[in-house]
């Protein structure tokens, strides 16, 4: 039986776009407590935690997955759940959030660099006006005419998420048909806060700060509020509305909603946080969504085309 049932547009496209809107918010969620003293990893292991915790009955319902792809589960924490939003995080605190996730959003840009290069895997000639699209958007979101203004560090950062991203996508395209992406997603949160505990040293987080205000740009509210909305909205919600969308929808047409994240990401920045691209950077942003769309819409030559086949597009998170 097909993981991708019976179609329901209306319904997956308020899915989907509910799914962008509340994977957008990750960034800007996490800034306050960034800037309250917390570390990357403090913040990352906070909102995985939170999704653990929220998420664990529904792990407790699929425990066998563990035993019958254990590998898979233990990637899919490492990678995806914890090292992309490390690495996202850490990146945030240096430059800003849209061009930090901008610069995640190339996953699929590695992904078929990766199957060309590495699987000498032939790609359609779509694949590489994508790849020379999200690569002429990158130049010009990093003004690489002025010497890049940004933080190199901030960038590099952002670039192991985008490759983290990337693995994510080629794990989904590892799932069979009995494994729920839901319920992976449960575990691999559950992996993922185990993991990240050793670095994060949860014993040492200074809590206080979780019960003082924490600033969202202008607008104060207790970091708690800020770690909750990270790991019920950004996390365990996002999650659950998104894989509800690619039930509902194609997984082509779920994974282009899911670029609204994006949108949603730099409006929130800017509305909450006072963060603006510049004309140059607004054209280099869009010119990245579309090379990442067609990146992600193509397949390669000789694959089946099937609009209902599973393949790694699942939708992603910060």
């Amino acid at each position: 039986m097909s993981r991708f049932p019976a179609r329901h547009r209306p319904k997956g496209l308020a899915f989907a776009l509910a799914a962008a809107l509340a994977f957008g918010g990750a960034g800007v969620f996490a800034r306050p407590l960034l800037e309250a003293g917390l570390d990357p990893l403090q913040v990352t292991w906070l909102r995985v935690g939170g999704a653990a915790l929220l998420l664990s009955p529904l792990a407790l319902v699929h425990w066998r997955l563990v035993r019958r792809r254990p590998l898979l589960v233990l990637a899919y924490g490492a990678v995806p759940m914890a090292g992309v939003q490390a690495l996202y995080f850490a990146a945030v605190a240096r430059i800003p959030v849209g061009i930090a996730l901008l610069i995640e959003f190339l996953g699929p840009v590695l992904v078929l660099l990766w199957l060309r290069v590495v699987r000498r895997t032939r790609v359609s000639p779509a694949a590489v006006v994508g790849v020379v699209l999200a690569l002429a958007g990158l130049g010009l979101l990093l003004e690489v005419w002025a010497g890049m203004r940004l933080d190199a560090l901030g960038v590099a950062l952002a670039l192991g998420a985008a490759a983290g991203q990337a693995a994510f996508f080629l794990l989904s395209d590892s799932l069979d048909e009995d494994t729920d992406p839901l319920a992976l997603v449960a575990l691999g949160s559950l992996v993922a806060a185990l993991l990240l505990g050793l670095l994060a040293r949860p014993w040492d987080l200074p809590w206080a700060t979780l019960g003082g205000p924490v600033h969202l740009g202008s607008l104060p509210l207790p970091g708690w509020a800020a770690a909750l909305w990270l790991g019920l909205v950004c996390t365990a919600l996002a999650y659950v509305l998104g894989i509800s969308a690619v039930r509902r929808l194609s997984p082509q047409v779920a994974g282009a909603v899911g670029y609204l994240e994006v949108v949603t990401a730099i409006a929130l920045a800017w509305a909450l946080l006072g963060e603006a691209l510049n004309p140059a950077q607004i054209l280099g942003a869009a010119v990245i969504v579309a090379g990442a769309l067609v990146a992600q819409t193509a397949v390669p030559v000789g694959a089946p085309q099937d609009e209902t086949a599973p393949g790694p597009r699942l939708p992603t998170a910060p």
